[in-house]
């Protein structure tokens, strides 16, 4: 019992100094991005910039053809843009994942594995400024061959426009839903 004690107090020094090395490369290899469009950047700029401004948004909310608009301010942006942010493609692992095209002012990548959650990302810019973003994400669960669910979201961003986000789902137990989320800035 005396060596494992001894075996222990040797050891535990030993493996906490690999975990921090690797930790260290970890969060290097996470700051080694740059290569595509910084998305989580440009929406996490935009809301900021848009709860300064405070615009009034006319909002259109969907579930299959029950619909709800309502004129408000959004309160929360970062949450508003979400779907849009967590769509950033900037991952380590993902540097060869997307075929990507840069022709007139517009700027595509599209995934070379189709199972990779965000399949497209078209960008409009005109110089520095970005006219408008379309993303197109898509999951999907199989098991022995039946699909469990399926979701297609196609979200669609003008700066000071228009934002939208359209979802199809078919989860297995439920059937076919059709949600979206249409934004216009007055």
């Amino acid at each position: 019992m005396y060596w494992f004690k001894k075996l222990f107090i040797v050891a535990c020094p030993v493996i906490a100094a690999l975990l921090v090395q690797s930790c260290k490369s970890d969060i290097r290899a996470g700051n080694d991005t740059g290569k595509f469009f910084d998305l989580k950047k440009y929406f996490s700029d935009e809301s900021l910039r848009l709860t300064k401004a405070d615009p009034l948004v006319s909002k259109t909310a969907a579930h299959n053809k029950v619909k709800q608009t309502k004129q408000l301010h959004i309160t929360d942006w970062a949450t508003e843009l979400d779907l849009f942010s967590e769509s950033d493609i900037n991952k380590p692992a993902w540097k060869a994942s997307y075929k990507v095209v840069n022709s007139d002012g517009i700027l595509s990548y599209t995934a070379k594995d189709p199972g990779l959650k965000t399949q497209d990302i078209v960008i409009k810019k005109q110089g520095d400024k970005i006219k408008w973003i379309l993303i197109v994400n898509h999951t999907k669960s199989t098991v022995l061959g039946k699909v469990l669910y399926e979701t297609t979201e196609k979200l669609s961003y003008i700066p000071d426009s228009v934002y939208q986000i359209q979802k199809k789902q078919f989860v297995r137990t439920l059937g076919f839903n059709f949600y979206s989320v249409k934004g216009l800035f007055n």
